[in-house]
């Protein structure tokens, strides 16, 4: 009955059972929002809040977000912390060796917009979308675990409301 509430279907009732029907587009979206795997990126302070959160107390797990040590194997970047010049490249091939579709979650400050290193450093990305498509921004410096959350909770309802092909028109 649970599943039923989850999707906007047709539900009629039958003696022994019932019927319950939705798109194949639907059940899709709804459970890649609820099995995201990412990976960590993490350069700077911010990394440590991004660690907070997928430890005990947070539990990125309850939300069926799973950790993964290879891009191959995610479908989500979390990017924290200052992005030099030297790490753009780097990064741009994380997100190259990630299958479709992918998503990236910019957290902090320093990777949104560089941060205090914006004026005064010619090493520092000026923001990390120059480098890579961002789905969500978190701002912060650094963001709390409540933030990361909540960020991870909207890329999830993004997910959901997306069509099929989207992900082909990035």
């Amino acid at each position: 009955m649970g599943l039923i509430k989850k999707f906007p279907v047709y539900a009629e009732k039958i003696p022994g059972g019932g019927i319950a029907t939705t798109t194949l587009e639907k059940v899709l979206h709804y459970s890649q929002a609820c099995s995201l795997w990412y990976l960590l990126f993490g350069t700077a302070c911010c990394a440590i809040e991004l660690m907070c959160t997928g430890a005990s107390r947070y539990d990125f797990d309850r939300l069926g977000m799973i950790f993964r040590a290879t891009p191959r194997q995610s479908d989500l970047i979390l990017c924290a912390g200052t992005i030099t010049k030297k790490m753009g490249p780097r990064l741009r091939r994380l997100y190259d060796q990630m299958a479709e579709p992918r998503y990236v979650i910019a957290m902090g400050g320093c990777t949104i917009n560089g941060g205090p290193f914006y004026y005064d450093s010619y090493a520092v990305e000026k923001g990390i979308d120059h480098i890579v498509p961002v789905d969500v921004y978190i701002p912060g410096c650094p963001p709390r675990p409540e933030s990361l959350l909540e960020g991870c909770l909207t890329l999830q309802e993004k997910i959901k409301r997306q069509k099929l092909l989207d992900w082909q028109e990035k």
